[in-house]
């Protein structure tokens, strides 16, 4: 597959990158043009992602690309690898940007992301074939991502990250940012909070990061939830609604499951909690 070259002047270059200050004066492609489509939403957050942030980031960047988002990272390690490869599972459209050449994967421990994104989705750079990383070319990535999306979702993002530089460049060019809530003593979510804290929407549910692209969140019935866990936690909630130890014990599960499983299931948009603590079938 050979890189294409993508000039300024070019009806195939992306409309949004022309509301940069600095738009990239040529940008270099490789693999299929056609899957960088909108919507497209940005998820991006740490590299040092925890548990947490990868099961969140999972959910979101595949519900998003079964409901026809395209997903925009940077094909870092953490929250961006992870979630290149969950639009790629559901079969979605994927874009990563890169602050080296197209051709030379960085990091090269998500070299097997990188292949499957050029066979199925699409790299991109304004940095011409060849071309290794130096100082700025990442915050210079972040300002495309950010140009790309008309929605960025940041997932795990401390004080000092790409993904907050990510963010401020897209509130700088009017786009939507959202934010998945941390633990308050989590340094990996201390950057992300202070978004919350800012006024970005949060994100609590697949449902409300599908439904901000601006597309159909898709119902999610019991039959088709598949893990174990969670169809014990769904058979749980026939009868009523439950807190946490209610559900504990009617599903005869550990907190830990449980809560993992409420997690998953209120993500994809089968159960809702209230304030009150409650949990219930959504719908």
């Amino acid at each position: 597959m050979s890189v294409a070259t993508i000039p300024f002047h070019s009806p195939e270059y992306p409309a949004r990158l022309r509301d940069l200050t600095s738009p990239p004066r040529t940008l270099w492609a490789l693999g299929d043009r056609a899957v960088l489509r909108d919507p497209v939403v940005a998820i991006v957050g740490t590299r040092r992602s925890t548990a947490y942030g990868e099961r969140i980031a999972r959910a979101l960047a595949g519900g998003l690309a079964e409901a026809g988002a395209c997903v925009v990272s940077g094909m870092a390690l953490g929250i961006d690898g992870v979630a290149h490869r969950a639009a790629l599972d559901t079969g979605g459209a994927t874009v990563a940007v890169l602050g080296t050449g197209v051709d030379v994967p960085y990091p090269r421990a998500n070299l097997s992301i990188y292949r499957q994104i050029v066979e199925k989705g699409l790299v991109l750079s304004e940095m011409p074939p060849g071309a290794h990383s130096h100082r700025g070319s990442f915050p210079n990535r972040n300002r495309i991502i950010a140009a790309l999306a008309r929605l960025v979702v940041v997932v795990e993002a401390p004080v000092k990250s790409g993904a907050l530089i990510t963010s401020r460049e897209a509130l700088d060019l009017g786009r939507d940012v959202a934010v998945v809530p941390g633990p308050i003593d989590s340094p990996q979510s201390e950057g992300s909070n202070l978004l919350l804290r800012d006024g970005a929407h949060p994100i609590t549910s697949v449902a409300d990061a599908v439904t901000l692209a601006g597309l159909t969140p898709k119902r999610i019935a019991g039959p088709e939830i598949e893990d174990e866990t969670e169809l014990r936690i769904w058979a749980a909630l026939a009868s009523s609604a439950g807190s946490l130890d209610e559900l504990c014990a009617r599903a005869a599960l550990p907190v830990a499951e449980c809560l993992a499983a409420v997690t998953g299931l209120e993500l994809r948009g089968a159960v809702e909690c209230a304030l009150s603590g409650e949990i219930r079938r959504r719908g």
